[in-house]
């Protein structure tokens, strides 16, 4: 499974980035760009996805999106995890 670091990510230009959050949290704070698909709702979204563009996922410590992305890049999707979710993103130096 493909995991990529706040730092790594942040030297991307427009990431495709997807915080699984709920929008709560979301509307709280999220990393810059990132859209709100909420996990308890990701399956409605999942036809408007491509499975030709790379997306990095994130939740708070980045548990739940490595499973996720792991189920995703099962049905032939591009998911990167990214490492310690919007917690690391907040320790971000």
């Amino acid at each position: 499974m493909e995991q990529i670091s706040i730092k790594d990510l942040l030297k991307i230009n427009n990431p495709n980035i997807i915080d699984i959050r709920r929008r709560e949290k979301y509307n709280r704070g999220h990393i810059k760009g990132a859209i709100s698909i909420p996990k308890e709702e990701f399956i409605n979204y999942l036809s408007s996805l491509s499975k030709n563009i790379k997306y990095y996922i994130y939740c708070d410590s980045g548990l739940r999106s490595l499973k996720l992305a792991k189920q995703l890049n099962s049905l032939g999707y591009n998911f990167t995890n990214i490492e310690g979710g919007y917690n690391n993103y907040l320790l971000r130096k």
